[in-house]
């Protein structure tokens, strides 16, 4: 299917490794140009160099942490009139609630809460007067199934996903949409705490891991991140102008429900 993007700006955060990338190959191969961003310098360059050599279109680095209002004002620069905005961050690890600090929840509540609404201020006039915009936003399926251990994170996302409802109304009629993507279990190194990232991992190790996470999920298996990004560029595409506000578990059928 050919998505209608071509040509289209994207920016897509935390996008070096994971769900972001999986999102920022998905739109390259769409053919949108991409400003891509990651905390570490180097993968985030070794990302971009693969995308830029398997799908020839541009693609600019920022790097730093997308809640640094610095880092947004980098991106925004680089891409001032975007026409779809990923909005992705690291959740907070497992933590026991009792152990938080208002430290912790105040970074929690500017990573996965505030940063995405600040970019979304920054960027909505400008696609609803230009007729075209595409937000996601990289939530979790814990706003819909809670785990204990990540309640700052399911709390930040939820009041997210609250807070943009209304918004996403309100410009529905300009040809703009705002979205939610709610993975479940994925293939990447969130669930792998124990690993090191960017290490090799024993083969027996890695189908047991998985074999063992997958037992609960209907589909049998972990979702991956290439999939993951699919969906998300049907999202950004001309063809879902007419889906908005919502939440799209993207989990292998693993939350139940029938509405």
């Amino acid at each position: 299917m050919d998505l209608g993007i071509r040509g289209k700006k994207a920016i897509v955060c935390a996008s070096s490794r994971g769900l972001g990338k999986g999102c920022a190959m998905a739109l390259a191969e769409a053919g949108c140009d991409l400003v891509v961003n990651g905390r570490d310098a180097a993968t985030l360059a070794k990302t971009a160099t693969e995308i830029r050599e398997r799908f020839g279109v541009q693609v600019t680095e920022i790097v730093g942490d997308v809640a640094d209002p610095a880092i947004q004002k980098a991106l925004l620069a680089t891409c001032p009139e975007p026409d779809i905005l990923v909005n992705n961050n690291g959740g907070p690890p497992f933590r026991d609630f009792r152990e938080l600090d208002r430290e912790a929840i105040v970074k929690g509540v500017t990573n996965n809460m505030i940063a995405p609404i600040e970019l979304i201020q920054a960027v909505l006039d400008g696609m609803a007067a230009r007729g075209f915009g595409r937000i996601v936003n990289i939530t979790s399926l814990s706003v819909y199934v809670p785990i204990p251990g990540l309640d700052l994170s399911s709390g930040a996302r939820a009041g997210l996903t609250s807070f943009l409802a209304g918004v996403a109304r309100t410009v529905a009629d300009k040809n703009v949409t705002i979205n939610n993507m709610l993975p479940g279990k994925l293939d990447t190194d969130r669930l792998r705490p124990a690993h090191e990232i960017g290490t090799p991992e024993e083969p027996a190790a890695a189908a047991a891991r998985k074999a063992k996470a997958s037992a609960s999920i209907p589909a049998k298996r972990l979702g991956t991140p290439e999939e993951f990004g699919q969906i998300c560029a049907f999202l950004c595409s001309v063809h879902a102008g007419y889906l908005t506000g919502q939440n799209i578990p993207v989990d292998g059928g693993l939350y139940v429900s029938a509405f």
